[in-house]
């Protein structure tokens, strides 16, 4: 450990693509000196985006920690990526992080992603500090983003620095507990601050300012507010202390503000950091079950970040390395040692880790490490069989954490190696690139035994392409991306199937009646069973029950899984001596197969939400142009020159819309689209699919 544990902080920078998430890490880095250079993003040379293709197309595709020393703080950091492609990126680093920095533009403010990335960290109950970026941009406008913070995130932000104005007269940042003004120098590339009285012009703005911060926090606490009452302000500890408490109750999120590619604001994040966002001590214990409880033993259990408690540690992203996988670990409780054996309980197989490593980036620091205590973040190499959200704890003591759960896939193409002799290559690759990505599937349909990749948009499957490319040295062809349906049924449907069949004189017999309806519930398939009980052995249920959702995954009539459908067993035809397992299961998913062929079958199919960001003067054309797409357009926003459309739209329809979008606005739009929901397909894709 390199501290104590009250001195650690886990934080990710988070955003909408093209905030400046990268750009402000890259900063961070240098100023806390764990690196002697900034790099880039137009270079593509920054610490954090270290993959080829993500220096070749100037975004963070993959999440990367660092680690860096600020003042008495350790900080273990996560760059994480702003693409809507790579959202389980986000989520799984959202999962193990006690905090986060979520950066917002200036001039874009609140943008799609920016809504998701919060929405997840609300989910996981994440603290978070907001920096207002790219004040230097034409259309930056400080207030604004506040105001959109507040009403489209939901948000508290309590600002803690002003611009000291703003485009190409922003000039530094005024420090509203401090109640000065700071200038960065741009020749030591920030480096060098000097502290002034604030501006004349700014001094009755950043005074309410100041008294609102005051106000906000004195509320919390009875002293303060008495003191504030008195004394008409706080003493700078206090404010700190009360800001701790109110951020780490999710109540506030301070808000800082500056540009990161200017220099300009940086340190007064990793100052923030320290001050207001958790350790480990801070959070609550992580809770988990008991794969085996004994008698009269709970299943629950809770784990707190002490090196005295039994190990927890949770495998939340494995990397696949030239010599061998290394996977990111956090360790909630315990302690991971160098050459341990541990078990890993979804699998019951113990799991053997060789080597620690403490990761910085795509570089491993030189040093490798006995071990790791509790609540750090580390690089283990040595586990075989496992996957991404699976968890690391002794035998003696078994713990399951929760895991990470991630979005349906959405779009779906066949690839082929461009020799037959690729073959295993490629089914290697892609059981390599399917256990670091759990947003990526492949798998061979029955009917054209092709091999299907599936992911979570164009750019996702556009890049892991490239990657079986580089990575693995396989040329494969692709064919044409296709919308990943789901089937769903209409209406009721009820079938009875028996088996039955002698096989060298013994008798084999079990009949199963099984009805299947439409229901919103949280799983794409729910089972429930209507069998009186004690009307046939507990074991004979629990089977037939794991062979109707075993049968129901497998898909529907047209071979697309299944989703919004309630399965309930009615009965089961049971006689000693003759019911085994086998036939259970044979008469199960007959009768699964055969009530989904009664029922009148519907399709489902993706739709996105979908926000495009334009110049004014094109917004015609692009709403036309999403009218033809059949979109509903929801929403519409003026940003400063730019007018944003919020709209939910066909996955099917928005095929080759990037280029599209940009010859419609003369390059000058962008958007970004993000799963939604599933919904009914025009009849007249399963008419076509039905022949």
């Amino acid at each position: 450990m390199p501290g104590p544990i009250e001195k650690l902080r886990n934080i990710g920078i988070v955003a909408h693509i093209d905030a400046g998430k990268t750009t402000t890490t890259e900063r961070i880095l240098y100023y806390a000196g764990a690196t002697h250079r900034m790099g880039n993003v137009d270079d593509g040379n920054t610490e954090t985006d270290f993959d080829p293709e993500e220096a070749k197309r100037g975004i963070t595709i993959y999440s990367a920690a660092v680690t860096c020393r600020w003042k008495e703080c350790t900080i273990n950091l996560i760059d994480t990526p702003g693409h809507v492609d790579f959202t389980a990126e986000v989520q799984r680093s959202l999962r193990v992080l006690d905090g986060a920095v979520v950066v917002f533009s200036a001039v874009e403010g609140v943008e799609a992603q920016s809504e998701t990335v919060w929405r997840q960290a609300d989910e996981y109950k994440v603290p978070r500090l907001c920096f207002i970026n790219k004040m230097d941009r034409i259309g930056a406008n400080f207030e604004n983003v506040l105001d959109q913070i507040r009403k489209r995130l939901g948000g508290n932000p309590l600002p803690l620095f002003l611009p000291i104005g703003s485009e190409h007269d922003f000039l530094g940042i005024v420090d509203l507990i401090g109640r000065k003004a700071l200038y960065f120098d741009s020749e030591t590339q920030g480096k060098n601050i000097t502290e002034e009285e604030i501006p004349d012009d700014l001094k009755d703005q950043a005074e309410e300012y100041r008294q609102k911060l005051v106000e906000t926090i004195a509320e919390r606490d009875e002293s303060a507010m008495e003191t504030y009452f008195e004394e008409g302000d706080l003493p700078d500890e206090t404010i700190h202390k009360l800001l701790r408490e109110a951020t780490l109750a999710g109540d506030i999120q301070p808000t800082f503000t500056g540009s990161a590619l200017d220099f300009v604001g940086v340190q007064p994040i990793l100052d923030g950091v320290n001050r207001y966002l958790p350790s480990p001590l801070d959070v609550p214990p992580v809770h988990g079950i008991n794969p085996k409880p004994k008698k009269n033993q709970s299943a629950e259990i809770t784990r707190g970040p002490s090196n005295d408690e039994p190990l927890a540690a949770l495998i939340f992203k494995i990397v696949a390395d030239k010599h061998a996988d290394l996977c990111f670990v956090r360790v909630y409780s315990g302690v991971l040692k160098s050459g341990s054996r541990l078990l890993n309980p979804r699998t019951g197989k113990k799991e053997f880790c060789s080597q620690i490593w403490h990761i910085q980036a795509d570089q491993r620091e030189k040093i490798e490490i006995d071990l790791v205590e509790a609540g750090d973040i580390c690089g283990v190499i040595g586990p075989k069989d496992i996957v991404t959200g699976d968890t690391l704890c002794p035998t003696t003591d078994p713990i399951l954490l929760e895991s990470i759960h991630f979005p349906e896939t959405v779009i779906s193409m066949a690839v082929e190696p461009d020799t037959s002799a690729d073959k295993k290559k490629l089914e290697d690759a892609l059981v390599r690139l399917g256990r670091q990505d759990p947003t990526f599937k492949a798998q061979i349909s029955e009917d054209t035994g092709q091999t299907i990749i599936s992911g979570m948009g164009e750019l996702h499957l556009e890049v892991l392409k490239e990657r079986m490319h580089r990575d693995f040295n396989l040329n494969v062809r692709v064919h044409k991306p296709r919308v990943s349906y789901r089937e769903t049924v209409k209406h009721p449907a009820e079938a009875h199937e028996e088996f039955n069949r002698s096989n060298q004189g013994e008798s084999h017999f079990a009949s199963v009646t099984v009805s299947v309806e439409p229901f919103e519930g949280e799983s794409p398939i729910h089972v429930t069973s209507r069998i009186p009980v004690g009307s046939i052995p507990a074991e004979a249920e629990k089977i037939a029950r794991e062979a109707v959702f075993e049968s129901a995954q497998s898909g529907g009539v047209l071979g697309y899984p299944l989703m919004k459908v309630r399965f309930v067993i009615l009965s089961v035809g049971y006689r000693e001596g003759e019911t085994n397992e086998e036939a259970l299961r044979s008469a199960a998913a007959h009768a699964v197969q055969s009530a989904l062929s009664k029922a009148e079958i519907a399709l489902l199919e993706p739709i996105m939400k979908l926000e495009v960001v334009t110049p004014s003067d094109f917004v015609g054309n692009i709403q036309a142009d999403l009218n033809q797409r059949h979109a509903k357009i929801f929403g519409s926003e003026i940003r400063g020159h730019l007018t944003a459309l919020q709209a939910e739209v066909p996955l099917a329809n928005m095929f080759g819309y990037s280029s599209h979008v940009r010859s419609l606005s003369q390059g000058r739009a962008s958007f970004s689209m993000e799963p939604m929901k599933y919904d009914l397909a025009p009849q007249s894709v399963l008419n076509e699919m039905l022949g």
